[in-house]
């Protein structure tokens, strides 16, 4: 009875103690869960729903009064979001009609606008600094389409 108990820990020990699956008599059904595993894991990632784009920037700098490279234009569709940008090299109080968004811009301290579009036309975004002064005020000019 002990030898029979002695022979039952040497098989327990050879047991826990031999490699699982990653044997060499190639056991199908290890190779078929590891493919199905494989399958579902690349199937949950090409059903990933992919990120929403970012919405772009328009950047626009003013510098001696003058919109550098000229008036922009920016064109967007109803319901979209408009991120846009003005940089100053003085102090500068900057309009979009329209919508009725004034920001201020400074040196260091751009005028951000970050809003929905959700009034169709074109509509002006003006320098008042620059008004004041007599020089030509149009900044940019955002034309809304129809989505």
């Amino acid at each position: 009875m002990l030898v029979v108990a002695a022979l039952a820990v040497a098989v327990l020990a050879f047991v826990i103690a031999s490699p699982g699956s990653d044997d060499e008599n190639g056991d199908p059904a290890a190779e078929t869960t590891t493919t199905e595993t494989q399958t579902e894991v690349e199937t949950q990632t090409e059903t990933a729903p992919p990120e929403p784009p970012q919405p772009s920037v328009t950047r626009i700098r003013i510098q001696g009064g003058q919109v550098v490279g000229g008036a922009k234009t920016i064109d967007v569709e109803r319901g979209e979001p408009v991120r846009i940008v003005v940089t100053a090299d003085t102090t500068d109080e900057i309009h979009l009609h329209g919508y009725n968004i004034t920001r201020n811009a400074a040196p260091g301290a751009p005028a951000r606008f970050n809003f929905k579009a959700n009034l169709e036309g074109v509509f002006e975004i003006e320098s008042h600094t620059a008004e004041d002064a007599g020089l030509e005020p149009l900044v940019a000019e955002l034309v809304v389409n129809p989505s």
